[in-house]
Order: structure tokens, then sequence, then C-alpha cells
């Protein structure tokens, strides 16, 4: 089982005046265990310096170094090439680890029959479009592992109904992972909880070969108001500090948004693996 969550961790004496429910939502991933967290970004407010990911994050979500799985968000990006990032999570005198390639920041890693795909949504900062590096990475990286079943994650959705809007410039990846069969997308950056029926790469709905995705930006920094609600969307919560509990079976999954507060489920369901196409011989 993984959990996922993004925009997390306030510097209390700095951002006194948002809500800071990062300590609840730690709690609760220590109680529910998972083999993999997957941080959606945003993970230490307000510019990702390493001298708050020691002092603030690191209390909290520390202990979960060993199964973390993080990718960098806009505010990570606040500090010059996500420095505070990479070093807190790489290591100071490190271009690899746990986070990716310093210069990259994305990379990939199987969980059983799952394969799991951490993207870095900061286009600006490493490339996102047709041609890019990134986009040449993602599709040899998905031609090299042909498993099942296909979990991909960043901090920009490419779908949302929260106040920023769709991220179009996440697309071409979008469109490599949905050539892939990919099942599930998650993403954070929206302060609020939601999940988007399977969709194809134009943002119509295909409950066979759409993408699933959820926003999960409900880490602790905060909550926010929803914007235009989008054509898609399921289910909403802007109210529920909380992780996404995914269990990955061999040929399918099944999800739980648990609350932070209550440790009562706010959405549930399950869902079949489409099967990924062969690469061509």
């Amino acid at each position: 089982m993984i959990a996922a969550a993004g925009d997390l961790v306030c510097a209390r004496a700095i951002d006194a005046a948002w809500e800071c429910r990062h300590d609840d939502v730690a709690r609760l991933v220590d109680e529910l265990a998972p083999d993999a967290l997957l941080l959606l970004g945003d993970i230490q407010y307000e510019a990702g310096e390493l001298r708050l990911f020691r002092s603030e994050f690191d209390p909290s979500f520390g202990r979960f170094r060993s199964i973390t799985r993080p990718v960098p968000g806009n505010h990570e990006y606040s500090t010059l090439g996500a420095r505070g990032y990479f070093d807190y999570f790489n290591g100071e005198d490190s271009t690899v680890g746990i986070a990716g390639p310093r210069s990259r920041g994305y990379y990939s890693y199987d969980l059983g029959n799952w394969h799991l795909v951490a993207l870095n949504s900061n286009c600006g900062d490493v490339g996102c479009g047709p041609g890019s590096a990134q986009e040449r990475w993602l599709r040899a990286d998905l031609a090299r592992h042909p498993t099942q079943c296909l979990l991909a994650y960043a901090h920009h959705p490419r779908f949302t109904s929260g106040l920023h809007g769709d991220a179009r410039e996440m697309a071409t990846l979008w469109n490599a992972l949905a050539e892939s069969n990919a099942d599930l997308m998650l993403a954070g950056h929206d302060h609020e909880y939601e999940r988007l029926a399977p969709m194809r790469a134009d943002g119509t709905a295909d409950s066979v070969a759409g993408i699933r995705s959820f926003v999960v930006g409900t880490g602790g920094r905060n909550m926010r108001a929803f914007g235009r609600i989008r054509a898609n969307s399921e289910v909403r919560n802007n109210e529920t500090f909380g992780v996404l509990a995914v269990t990955l079976d061999s040929a399918s999954y099944s999800w739980r948004f648990v609350d932070a507060s209550t440790r009562k489920s706010v959405d549930a369901g399950t869902g079949r693996c489409k099967g990924r196409p062969r690469p061509s011989t």
C-alpha cells in the first residue's frame, strides 16, 4: 500500500497565518504504515530551504525517509535549482539519491507488479514539452518496463477544479503515459482533494482507456476554495486534511482518502489495471 499527499509542512514561526496540520497527517501515515510514501511537491514552505527541511519537515516526516519517494513542487524551486530539496533528500554532496538526479528530479521504480513514475512538473526548470529530455526519458523508461500496471505522479495536476486550473504544460507527458495505458495519475498543487474520472489526453471521459487522476494537496499547509468545476470531476473535498492510501494488487487497485483527524475514509473505490502494450521488437 502507498500513501500520498502534497502541500505539507509549514514553518510555524514564519507561517503563523496558515493551518499547519502536517503533524496530524504524519501521525496518520504512521498508523497506515505504507510501503511507500509519495510526497507530491510543495513539501516544505515557503521556499524549500534546507534549514527548514531540517527544523520543520524532519521532525514530522523524517522518520519515513526510507520509504519516501518525493517529487518537487514550485515552492521547492523558489530556492535556486530546488537546492534545499535535493540537499535534504539526496545529501549535500550527492548528485543523485531518493529524489532522483539533481539536474532532473524525475525517476522511476517498481513495487510488485506496478511501475511507478515520479515526474518533475516544474516545466520551466526542467522541460516537459515535445522533444524535451524528460519526455524522451519517460518514453524510454516506459518501453523498458512493460509491467502490467502503471502509476505516475507529479506536483502540478494536468486536470483539476482547483484555483490554479489545468496544467496544460503537462499535456505531453500525459500523452506519453496514456499511450502506455497508464492507470493512475496523482498530483498536488491545489490545496484540496479531488477525484476525476478516467480521461483521455484531451480531457474527455473514457472509462476503458482513460487515466484516473487524483489531486491530493491535503498534506497540512492549508485548504483553498475550488474554482471552475471541471468536467469529469467525481468527488471534491476542501475541508479535510489527510492522505490518499492506494492498495496496489497484481492486476487491480483500491483507494481510500483518509481524514487525518477522524481516521475515517472520506472517499473510496476500486479499479482494474488496463494492461500495458508490449514494446515493438
